[in-house]
């Protein structure tokens, strides 16, 4: 059974930084493209960072290139999203989604995706 975790979401002020980490098990971890997804209240679920399974090549969204980070380990099957100066309009549920194909992942539909994290900046 395959499971994607996410964790360390939560309250912060804008300016702050947070790290999130997503944790993997019942695949092999570092054959799947990796990425982050976000949902804010009243939107559609867009598209953060994607990154594939060797991270050679990694997309960000335009809102987030220069403050938001990917990474991965593949020894301990996680995931992490590095994000520095937020904004309040990074407030969102943020999700860790895994596929083998990238360009799947990046059109969102990615065959495996967590239940979710909240994050909310306050101004």
């Amino acid at each position: 059974q395959v499971q994607l975790v996410e964790s360390g979401g939560g309250l912060v002020q804008a300016g702050d930084s947070l790290r999130l980490s997503c944790a993997v098990s019942g695949l092999t971890f570092g054959t799947f493209a990796m990425g982050w997804f976000r949902q804010a209240p009243g939107k559609e679920r867009e598209f953060v960072v994607g990154t594939n399974w060797r991270a050679h090549s990694t997309y960000y969204a335009d809102s987030v290139r220069g403050r938001f980070t990917i990474s991965r380990d593949n020894a301990k099957n996680t995931a992490y999203l590095q994000m520095n100066s937020l904004k309040p309009e990074d407030t969102a549920v943020y999700y860790c989604t895994a596929d083998m194909v990238f360009s799947q992942l990046r059109d969102g539909h990615s065959d495996y995706w967590g239940q979710g994290i909240q994050v909310t900046v306050s101004s």
